[in-house]
């Protein structure tokens, strides 16, 4: 059972088929990232917490949008930003 109402209402959805497993935000600027985040709202893909510019977060404050997922290949899990709870 999801532990917060975002969760309950965003599901985990495929990766659709123009997907790129870039950070485009990264790219932007001449950076780099460690792993990236798929946005269960838009489906944006920005790079996680790990890596230097933490585009997914930044990408959540500033939309609202508050769940993610894993872009990385065999991972299935979303992540909650508003309530900081995972699934």
């Amino acid at each position: 059972m999801p532990s917060c109402a975002h969760l309950a209402e965003t599901p985990l959805t495929p990766v659709p088929d123009d997907f790129e497993p870039v950070c485009a935000d990264c790219v932007a600027i001449g950076g780099y990232w460690v792993h990236l985040r798929r946005c269960l709202t838009c489906q944006q893909v920005s790079c996680c917490d790990s890596s230097p510019a933490k585009h997914a977060t930044a990408h959540a404050r500033a939309t609202g949008h508050a769940v993610v997922t894993s872009a990385e290949p065999g991972e299935h899990w979303r992540w909650c930003y508003a309530d900081r709870v995972g699934a």
